[in-house]
């Protein structure tokens, strides 16, 4: 049996030998940009005509690395490959199966700076950013081992003399997971590692922004001898790999994170029965946010400032569970918004991979930084700019961290999700008005309140509308197995990857009873 799970520790930079650590990880993935990754189906490479061209945000003309762009032809291939192999795959014991995902944790700890590097690269993570996906991954691999361990083990029953019965949970058949950008690791590897330790097979459609680090993962899983045709890598457009992918009849399952649009698309085509097809797909969706912090009155000042501004502007706001909207107590509006704005004026901005002390690096890419700017532009009609607005110094897509008071809540820049370092300040008359706000968005992920007043405390509990919400901490950086992370409303099927009900949304539970 394994330990007992614990979460892997952050890396400190500020100690040298974990800096330079660092920088030679950085190095040696210098010395190797601009590669070429195949599509790997049935355990094969195939190269293809089309490339995705991965770029670094921060330096546009640098090419991370050039991975094979699938066709619905090579789709099909791999959905074929996939229905195949998941009829030994199913198979096989399900604590052997957990072994594959212990013996890629041990791995990606050993290159744990690596895979970091790769990110500060491809998607502008900083060192710490970078560092705690990295961290989640192995926490992901670490956590569904062991749940499937558990899972595979006698489930609690009611026991009658005249019959014998059980449980167990089956796999459902062949999964597409469809992992975003801005955590090309952490989220790629949790929802890949927990399609197939469940016993299914897997499509691996990475995002367009982050195929690199994926490829990367893909060399860790044959490393370890995971059978060809467990996890197909077939990175491709939405429109024509993601869509054919979800709409094939031998598709049994989807596990997505992104964009309300594209996961309200996914659901969409997902529940249509196409000819051929026996079975209700089953969608694992995590979508957008709009992510609220209240702050009280009575709060811990100096700790409510410093969530918000880590909350708003850690990886330029890329995060569904940043914070986007503060919403402060009348009685201290003015003085929290000076402060907050004299802190973010401290920010270190620039290119991530240069220094470790850098926090806000570039957006990733360049329509992402259009539409940004078109929201500030927006935010300008809606509020009073009081710090940021343009475009930041460098080569790359940097987007200073925006700060807009004044914010009525029906604002387009209050509701809409802007996925970007722009944060809105909501004026509150009074607790009361607090928690209205704060419901007041088609979204449900995340969310925080600043208070030393219990009451207030425990009436968020209860009102307060988000499947994750924080007591005087800062509404990001969800842990494995402490905060099962998933949202309600717009934010998706609140999945809760990370927690104890997420392996059973890639199984299916089967009754056997024998009479005696």
């Amino acid at each position: 049996m394994p330990s007992e799970f614990k979460n892997e520790p952050f890396t400190d930079f500020s100690d040298p030998k974990n800096a330079k650590a660092m920088t030679d990880a950085l190095a040696k993935v210098s010395s190797e940009l601009g590669k070429e990754y195949d599509l790997i189906i049935g355990g094969k490479h195939k190269k293809t005509q089309d490339r995705i061209r991965s770029i670094n945000p921060a330096q546009p003309d640098q090419v991370v690395g050039l991975s094979g762009k699938a066709t619905s032809e090579d789709a099909e291939e791999a959905i074929e490959v996939a229905t195949e192999t998941f009829k030994t795959w199913s198979r096989v014991d399900p604590r052997e199966r957990a072994e594959y995902l212990f013996k890629a944790a041990a791995l990606m700890r050993k290159r744990k700076h690596e895979f970091s590097a790769w990110m500060v690269y491809e998607v502008g993570k900083s060192w710490a950013e970078a560092d705690g996906d990295t961290a989640e991954a192995i926490d992901f691999l670490e956590f569904y081992g062991r749940e499937m361990i558990r899972y595979a083990d006698e489930q609690p029953l009611t026991k009658i003399p005249t019959e014998k019965n059980e449980l167990r949970y089956i796999p459902l058949g062949v999964g597409a997971v469809i992992p975003p950008w801005n955590f090309p690791v952490a989220i790629m590897v949790g929802m890949t590692s927990a399609a197939f330790v469940s016993g299914n097979t897997v499509l691996l459609k990475p995002s367009s922004d982050a195929p690199v680090v994926a490829a990367k993962f893909m060399e860790i899983l044959e490393e370890v001898g995971l059978p060809p045709g467990v996890v197909n890598y077939v990175p491709g457009s939405g429109a024509q790999v993601g869509d054919y992918i979800v709409q094939h009849p031998q598709t049994r399952f989807i596990a997505f994170t992104g964009s309300k649009e594209v996961g309200l698309h996914i659901n969409q085509e997902a529940a249509r029965p196409r000819e051929g097809q026996i079975w209700i797909k089953r969608t694992i969706l995590e979508m957008g946010g709009k992510d609220s912090i209240i702050v009280d009155k009575d709060c811990d000042f100096d700790a409510a400032i410093t969530g918000v501004w880590t909350s708003a502007f850690g990886f330029q706001g890329q995060k569904c569970s940043a914070c986007s909207r503060v919403i402060i107590h009348n009685d201290i509006y003015d003085k929290f918004v000076k402060r907050l704005v004299d802190e973010t004026a401290r920010i270190a901005q620039g290119a991530t991979h240069t220094a470790p002390d850098v926090y806000m690096g570039a957006v990733i890419n360049e329509s992402a930084c259009e539409k940004i700017l078109d929201y500030i532009e927006t935010g300008k009609t809606e509020g009073e700019l009081v710090h940021g607005g343009m475009r930041a110094a460098g080569d790359g897509y940097f987007i200073q961290p925006t700060i807009f008071t004044e914010v009525q809540p029906d604002a387009k820049i209050s509701l809409e999700e802007i996925f970007g370092p722009v944060l809105a300040c909501i004026r509150a008359k009074d607790i009361d008005d607090a928690f209205r706000i704060a419901n007041n968005t088609e979204y449900g992920l995340t969310g925080s309140i600043y208070s030393t007043n219990r009451d207030n405390l425990e009436r968020a509990g209860k009102e307060f509308h988000v499947g994750n919400l924080y007591y005087n901490r800062k509404c990001t950086g969800a842990l494995v197995g402490v905060h099962p992370f998933g949202g309600f409303n717009m934010s998706g099927t609140d999945s809760k990857a990370g927690g104890r009900d997420y392996l059973f949304l890639f199984t299916q539970p089967k009754s056997i009873s024998e009479q005696i």
